[in-house]
């Protein structure tokens, strides 16, 4: 099972920056920017493998908190969003997002973009919360931040 990776990172995505991710005013959308981190999710989290398909597979968003800090615009391009799990309880988990511009070094730089996203774990067929699994736990454990 993979962990943390020497930049503090469970998965870091590679998303490419369209033009209709753009403003007018030449900086990436605040609203296009919950769909880039959409796309870096379901990469870090398809890449898992199948194992982890039912937490996945059972996840929705309750909650999404972004904080800028930095314009990104299309020269940035791709940009590079690090992932790991900032937290989880016993229905819940919450994935926490450093997003820069393709050509920033992580190790010396401020992030243009922070965010959070709690995912909820449901049962799909009852329509209702249900409790991670010890398993679902431990492998939010490895992918946790210490």
């Amino acid at each position: 099972m993979a962990g943390l990776a020497a930049d503090g990172y469970a998965f870091t995505a590679t998303v490419p920056v369209r033009w209709s991710d753009m403003d007018a005013f030449g900086h990436v959308n605040h609203a296009r920017m919950v769909t880039l981190m959409e796309e870096a999710r379901i990469e870090w989290l398809l890449s898992a493998g199948e194992e982890y398909q039912p937490l996945i597979k059972s996840a929705m968003i309750v909650h999404v908190d972004i904080r800028y800090q930095a314009q990104l615009r299309h020269d940035d391009s791709p940009l590079r969003i690090g992932m790991w799990i900032k937290r989880f309880r016993s229905v819940d988990f919450t994935i926490g997002y450093e997003i820069r511009a393709n050509d920033t070094n992580a190790a010396n730089s401020r992030p243009a973009c922070v965010a959070t996203t709690q995912m909820a774990v449901v049962d799909v067929e009852a329509h209702t919360l249900r409790r991670l699994t010890p398993t679902e736990k431990d492998y939010l454990t490895h992918w946790s931040r210490p």
